[in-house]
């Protein structure tokens, strides 16, 4: 049996399990990396070697410094303000999560963005007494939806302009991306406030926000101290910024987790505190789905997927259907594998498809680069989905039934407005 067949029938079983929860998640994910690694689709030491990655540590970091958010009591003013601003409104606090997410992710990390925002968002459903559940899940998809806007947003979008510049094309600009990117976080942002939130669960604020609540109760002295609320507060905006610019002296991880030991070495939070801060179930599962998502790619397991697909496309298909399918096949296994791989396994077999039709392929490309974010229906499709699985108590289906709601949305929209935009034809 070949090795990419292997790679699919685990990736089919772990998809099972996360369905139906028979065990937890992070010990499906752990247990899909274990069955490659043993069966031979990929080195033993790769098997745990998402435990290293940089993502990883980046989880690590932000749950740190949320911890320090929420101890010092910081989290809970800021909630309070935002929501003597906004109101307790359900709506009026999704459109306000989303908006923000959005806003910030257009021109930095989706994940960076959604780790700096989460304990801020958390803090306003503790004041604001509504579900974590109800606020989190948009939080994840604002940030992805915001990061479709500019080159910079998010890697598909790069690897995108990067394919048609050495295919000898003129690549996408910077802002370029907007024309598709803004209609889409503006019709997501609706489809959640209106038909999303009835899919998302109510699920009661989170056992360690309760637990963290008690805390500050019992050591008032900290939850009163201004001081570490201001050092908190100022390392959270020192993190963001640097993340924002991009710095290749300080990548993302490096500054969440300078972030986090600056909170504990400031007393901000204790050291047991600050592990106890982690989420440990986000750290195991998409550490395991990364050894998973590098299989996809290194066993030829996703290119076989694809070329099942263009085989159904025929001799002479036409440009709107290419489109739509690729569309279709880079939105589906953008759900499991690394949105940053499937745009660089597609981008070259969309412009050859578009090549051989005769039509242009920026149209063609543009729906990789945008269907490979459009990873929301499954809590490891991305990592700001994985970082709030934790706080907002999420199961597998409930990323299902309010991400493929939105997958759908986008699809339509992108169907209508890339041909607009980028011709198939141009000059014709």
């Amino acid at each position: 049996m070949s090795p990419a067949i292997i790679t699919l029938l685990v990736l089919a079983v772990v998809s099972l399990f996360f369905v139906t929860e028979v065990i937890p998640l992070a010990v499906a994910a752990m247990g899909g990396a274990i069955a490659l690694g043993v069966l031979g689709v990929i080195p033993m030491n790769m098997v745990f070697s998402g435990l290293s990655n940089s993502t990883v540590v980046l989880f690590a970091g932000m749950f740190v410094i949320g911890a320090s958010m929420f101890h010092t009591g910081l989290a809970q003013k800021m909630g309070e303000y935002v929501v003597r601003k906004v109101g307790t409104s359900e709506n009026g606090l999704m459109f306000g999560t989303m908006f923000i997410a959005a806003a910030i992710s257009s021109v930095s990390s989706n994940t960076g963005t959604t780790a700096a925002l989460m304990p801020v968002i958390l803090g306003i459903c503790v004041v604001a007494k509504i579900p974590a559940s109800r606020q989190m899940m948009p939080l994840a998809f604002g940030a992805g939806l915001g990061g479709m806007i500019t080159l910079v947003g998010t890697p598909p979008n790069i690897i995108a302009a990067g394919a048609l510049k050495a295919a000898g094309y003129e690549p996408f600009g910077f802002f370029e991306f907007a024309w598709i990117g803004i209609p889409l976080t503006v019709v997501g942002i609706l489809y959640m406030m209106f038909i999303g939130k009835h899919l998302l669960p109510k699920v009661q604020l989170s056992t360690k926000i309760e637990i963290d609540e008690e805390a500050k109760q019992e050591a008032t002295a900290t939850s009163h101290d201004s001081k570490k609320q201001w050092i908190t507060a100022i390392t959270l905006v020192g993190v963001v910024i640097v993340m924002a610019l991009d710095l290749k002296q300080f990548p993302l991880e490096i500054a969440a987790v300078i972030g986090a030991i600056i909170c504990v070495l400031a007393k901000c939070l204790t050291e047991k505190e600050a592990y106890s801060g982690i989420d440990w179930v986000t750290i195991f599962l998409f550490a395991g789905m990364m050894p998973i998502a590098t299989a996809m790619e290194k066993s030829g397991a996703g290119k076989l997927i694809a070329d099942v697909v263009i085989s159904v496309l025929g001799d002479q298909p036409s440009p709107m259907f290419v489109t739509a399918i690729l569309f279709i096949l880079s939105g589906g296994l953008t759900q499991f594998m690394s949105n940053t791989a499937c745009t660089a396994l597609l981008a070259p077999i969309g412009i050859s498809i578009a090549k051989g039709i005769g039509a242009s392929p920026q149209a063609v490309l543009m729906a990789i680069a945008i269907a490979a974010s459009c990873a929301f229906a499954t809590p490891v499709g991305t990592p700001p989905n994985t970082l709030v699985l934790g706080p907002g108590q999420y199961k597998f289906m409930d990323y299902v039934k309010a991400g493929t709601g939105l997958v759908f949305v986008c699809f339509i929209v992108s169907i209508i407005i890339i041909p607009m935009v980028w011709p198939f034809f141009p000059g014709k």
